[in-house]
C-alpha cells in the first residue's frame, strides 16, 4: 500500500487514522460488552475490513441473529478476497490503532484491547453508517468462541 502522501486524496481522506481508530474502538467496546472480556488486539487488525470495504459492509446482516458461519457461506465471493484486503489495509489499520491509543480511545493490556467509552451521537452521514456497522461487527464476532475460528471463517491465515 502506498504511503499516505502517495495515496489518492479521496482514499486517504476516507481512511484517515481518526476514523479508522474510531471504528476499531467501537468494535472493541461492543465486543467486550457482548463477550464479557476484551477483544484480542489482532482482531483490530482484521475486523475493521468488514466495515471499511463498502461491498462487505452492505452485505452484513441487520442483526447478530444471523450466525457468522451462515453469513460466510452465503457470501463466498466477498470472503474470497478478504485476506488480500486485510493485507493491503494493514498500514491504515496500524495507523488507526496508534491514533486510538494516542488519543485514549483504546488501552492495551495483556494483549487485549479495552475501549474507553466515548460518544458517537454526533456522527453523521457515512461515519454514522460505519460506526453502526462497527457496533454490529463487534457484537457479532464476540459470539465466536476462539479468535482462530473467527479468522478461519473469514479466510485469514495467521
Amino acid at each position: 500500500m502506498p504511503s499516505r502522501a502517495q495515496q489518492p486524496q479521496a482514499f486517504a481522506a476516507f481512511l484517515n487514522p481518526a476514523m479508522v481508530g474510531a471504528v476499531q474502538a467501537v468494535m472493541a467496546q461492543e465486543y467486550e460488552l457482548k463477550r464479557g472480556r476484551a477483544m484480542v488486539w489482532p482482531l483490530a487488525m482484521v475486523l475493521p475490513v468488514l466495515v471499511l470495504h463498502r461491498s462487505t459492509r452492505e452485505a452484513l446482516p441487520s442483526s447478530i441473529r444471523t450466525h457468522l458461519p451462515t453469513w460466510a457461506g452465503r457470501n463466498p465471493a466477498l470472503l474470497a478476497g478478504f485476506g488480500a484486503r486485510v493485507d493491503s489495509t494493514l498500514p491504515v489499520l496500524r495507523e488507526g490503532l496508534r491514533f486510538a491509543l494516542r488519543h485514549g480511545l483504546i488501552q492495551v493490556e495483556t494483549g487485549a484491547l479495552y475501549a474507553v467509552p466515548f460518544s458517537t451521537r454526533r456522527a453523521e452521514g457515512e461515519l454514522q453508517e460505519l460506526l453502526k456497522a462497527a457496533r454490529l461487527v463487534g457484537k457479532w464476532t464476540a459470539t465466536i468462541d476462539q479468535p482462530s475460528t473467527l479468522l478461519a471463517l473469514l479466510g485469514v491465515r495467521v
